[in-house]
């Protein structure tokens, strides 16, 4: 017996605790999801929702829901505001694609936040404290962490400023992987795409008239400097379409399953509350 097949029921159990749907109409998680985005602001009191635009097809989705969901407030006579912000560090290198995607978002308020002043003084600080790294490739990996964690704090404050909410991006299948940074870009208000794979993220962003190119880019959290714009799926081991099947109830080879498998346990402290002893009696 192969090692997928003995694994359906652990793969029908991560897939209810990740929230995906054993079915996807498109057309119905769109309005739904806007829906959520519309009442939420309502029960929460808040004006509007900030969301850092990247490039890439999760904030571009996210990004677009939250605009018609403020637009639909307003229609109804009801103050609400989307913010989109920029946050590059330094000069970002696929600038045009994240460009594109603010300029197709159409949000009602646009910032741009230069997040190196705050990495490098936080990286200098660490480095005068006399901490010692263990090589080049850690190091980048590290200040990588701190770049994810600046843009959220960058979030943060103008959310604060603003009596806003801060959306995230977070989806099934880089929750699957744990491919975020805790309490960074793993750190929301609200997720308004979580339970979607990635082929389903897409498949919003064609319903929603998105831009091709940017549907269809290669997905890169890039933040390591010394490996800019590496595709996720280099750093996973497996494809996204493979991800994807396993949590769409697929067929999967094995070596794809057990890579699958052995991330979800080993960044399962990713999407669990932090550790804490039992109660003392």
């Amino acid at each position: 017996m192969s090692f997928a097949s003995q694994t359906p029921d652990r793969q029908r159990a991560i897939a209810r605790a990740l929230g995906v749907e054993p079915e996807f109409h498109v057309a119905e998680a769109l309005e739904n999801r806007v829906n959520f985005l519309d009442r939420l602001l309502e029960s929460t009191g808040k004006a509007g929702y900030v969301l850092g635009i990247s490039g890439g097809v999760d904030s571009l989705v996210a990004g677009k829901m939250a605009q018609l969901a403020v637009k639909r407030r307003r229609e109804r006579g009801q103050r609400a505001f989307f913010v989109a912000v920029r946050l590059p560090y330094g000069q970002q290198r696929d600038e045009d694609d994240a460009a594109m995607a603010v300029e197709y978002i159409a949000p009602d308020h646009r910032l741009l936040v230069d997040i190196q002043p705050a990495v490098d003084a936080q990286h200098d600080a660490l480095t005068t404290s006399g901490l010692l790294i263990a090589d080049s490739a850690t190091e980048d990996f590290i200040i990588g962490n701190v770049k994810a964690r600046q843009r959220m704090v960058a979030q943060y404050a103008i959310a604060g400023a603003l009596n806003a909410l801060v959306i995230g991006t977070d989806q099934a299948a880089e929750a699957l992987m744990g491919f975020f940074t805790k309490h960074g870009d793993g750190a929301a208000d609200l997720v308004p795409l979580r339970g979607l794979t990635k082929r389903r993220v897409r498949a919003l962003g064609v319903l929603l008239g998105a831009p091709a190119r940017l549907i269809t880019k290669v997905p890169t959290a890039d933040l390591e400097s010394l490996t800019p714009l590496r595709p996720d799926e280099d750093a996973f081991g497996v494809t996204y379409d493979e991800i994807d099947d396993f949590l769409e109830g697929r067929p999967v080879r094995d070596a794809a399953v057990s890579t699958i498998l052995k991330q979800y346990d080993a960044t399962a402290h990713k999407r669990t509350e932090p550790a804490a002893p039992p109660p003392d009696r």
